[in-house]
């Protein structure tokens, strides 16, 4: 179940296995959260499709006071036959273009939103074409604004970036025509001004909208993700790692059952060779690859979010040995301390020192070791007081502010591993 219009809902198709073989891992929130290709979408539960809705009504709303206008304007003057056409045109394009969307499963590939927006551009033509020379008798155009009405349900259903070139493009044309109308009073065009607002403004508030949401949603996944990290022991490969190997595997296990059932004739032939070659060379090297990176380092490289803000140094792979709950606590401050970043150059460090010598009297089945967090564009005023509460979860701690840079060290206690 995902998100109506914001969430990729594609069905990779199944590949051959030397494709498998040289097939690259990529991030799981991209796979799930695709910006680039909104054209696809189905119901959910989990605010999309309410967002869809509230899109929807407020569209009609719009399209409703606007067609109310366009029968108080023309009352008592000649029949406007050129923008009863254009109302005609928008209201039937908007209930067909609804049933397609329906039948689509609340998809709306691109043929249909070019031919959405060619029957839109008709229909400001019309209008326009029809309150020609009028702007005196308090004429103006209300079909050609009701376009932009148009264009909310198909905010959730489109690429942010369609909806908004579409919107400069209504906005130009119709600013086009405000400004190549003859008038003989200059104060009429503040009515076209106005139109042109209410052509423009709603279908822009509802991008924005939609797009928080967008970036909410692929932050909220990427958490649950990179969450997923916390239980994997000391060294072991990565989410993504872990995928590509059970494709392999399976792909190893494909092949040697052809050859056990006959399907595939012994000696190899050199198409089959190779392939079994290169997925003998890449099950060997996921075998030794990553065994000395820990679930934070996965959790970090593997999350869009964290990637770009986090740096890691850990060359004896101490976060390994945290507890679950020092683990929990330890990517919480990480989450909360990127999410109060601010400027391009923000950015949060963490430093693993070395393990302490053990204190005289204290138990050794208990090892100590102190780690350095730092963050570049947090000042420590806009920390998050859960921020604090998650540090006390990892060990004792520290906290100094030098020149705009927030320090804070953490004394660890973890379990020896020997006792393992």
């Amino acid at each position: 179940m995902i998100f109506s219009g914001l969430v990729d809902g594609r069905v990779v198709a199944p590949r051959s296995v030397a494709n498998r073989v040289d097939a690259r891992p990529s991030h799981w929130s991209r796979q799930l959260l695709s910006l680039d290709d909104a054209s696809s979408s189905t119901a959910n539960g989990l605010g999309g499709q309410h967002l869809g809705i509230g899109m929807t009504l407020s569209g009609a709303f719009i399209a409703t006071f606007l067609l109310a206008q366009f029968i108080v304007e023309w009352q008592g003057r000649s029949f406007p036959t050129l923008s009863l056409i254009a109302w005609i045109l928008l209201v039937s394009a908007a209930l067909v273009v609804n049933q397609i969307v329906q039948r689509l499963a609340t998809r709306m590939p691109l043929w249909l939103f070019l031919a959405a927006l060619s029957v839109g551009a008709v229909v400001v033509v019309l209008d326009l074409a029809g309150c020609w020379g009028l702007t005196g008798d308090g004429v103006y155009p209300t079909a050609a604004a009701a376009v932009g009405a148009l264009l909310m349900p198909m905010i959730t259903l489109r690429d942010t970036k369609d909806i908004l070139l579409t919107i400069a493009g209504l906005g130009s044309l119709l600013l086009l025509g405000a400004l190549a109308e003859p008038r003989d009073d200059v104060l009429t065009f503040g009515p076209e001004v106005l139109t042109i607002a209410i052509a423009i403004i709603p279908p822009l508030a509802g991008a924005g909208i939609a797009r928080g949401f967008r970036r909410m949603v692929q932050r909220e996944l990427d958490l649950v993700l990179v969450q997923s990290t916390v239980s994997q022991p000391r060294f072991a490969v990565g989410m993504l790692a872990s995928e590509q190997l059970a494709r392999l595997d399976l792909d190893a296990e494909t092949l040697l059952n052809d050859v056990a059932q006959g399907r595939t004739a012994l000696p190899l032939g050199p198409t089959t060779a190779m392939t079994a070659g290169a997925l003998a060379t890449a099950l060997r090297l996921h075998l030794i690859e990553g065994r000395t990176e820990t679930w934070l380092h996965h959790a970090v490289t593997e999350s869009e979010y964290l990637n770009p803000a986090v740096t890691l140094l850990d060359p004896n792979g101490l976060a390994g040995l945290l507890s679950p709950v020092q683990r929990e606590g330890l990517l919480l401050t990480i989450w909360l301390l990127v999410g109060d970043t601010s400027g391009p150059d923000a950015s949060v460090s963490l430093h693993f020192g070395t393990m302490a010598p053990t204190r005289p009297g204290s138990s050794a089945h208990v090892l100590h070791y102190d780690l350095q967090l730092q963050t570049k564009g947090v000042p420590r005023r806009r920390v998050d007081p859960e921020t604090w509460h998650a540090i006390r979860a990892v060990g004792p701690y520290i906290d100094s502010n030098r020149n705009g840079t927030l320090q804070v060290d953490i004394e660890c206690s973890v379990d020896n591993p020997a006792d393992a």
